[in-house]
């Protein structure tokens, strides 16, 4: 199994980023995914998760209405649409398969 994402970065108060987690070794398709982010200092944290169908998704309340999760099971990815973004929104973020498979994160950090 491997988990690889990617689209982080530095991006200011207010801005988009979207990113993108690319599964391969496994049926991409059987299997509902999940964004988690940590934070420096704090435990990590449920962002996103999405039905192995992508018909039904869940969220942080932190995040709802700002974030969406969508994947694209044909390309074996899941996306995080992250818009209107706050400087609490700095955090590492991480893919993940259900039964402990983790990507190696990618660095979202949000400031002026």
């Amino acid at each position: 199994v491997q988990l690889v994402e990617s689209g982080g970065g530095l991006v200011q108060p207010g801005g988009s980023l979207r990113l993108s987690c690319a599964g391969s070794g496994f049926t991409f398709s059987s299997y509902p995914m999940s964004w988690y982010r940590q934070a420096p200092g704090k435990e990590r944290e449920l962002v996103a998760d999405i039905t192995k169908d992508g018909v039904g998704t869940n969220y942080a309340d932190s995040v709802k209405g700002r974030f969406t999760i969508s994947r694209d099971n044909a390309k074996n990815t899941v996306y995080l649409q992250m818009n209107s973004l706050k400087p609490d929104d700095t955090a590492v973020y991480y893919c993940y398969k259900r039964f402990g498979f983790w990507g190696q994160g990618t660095q979202v950090t949000v400031s002026s």
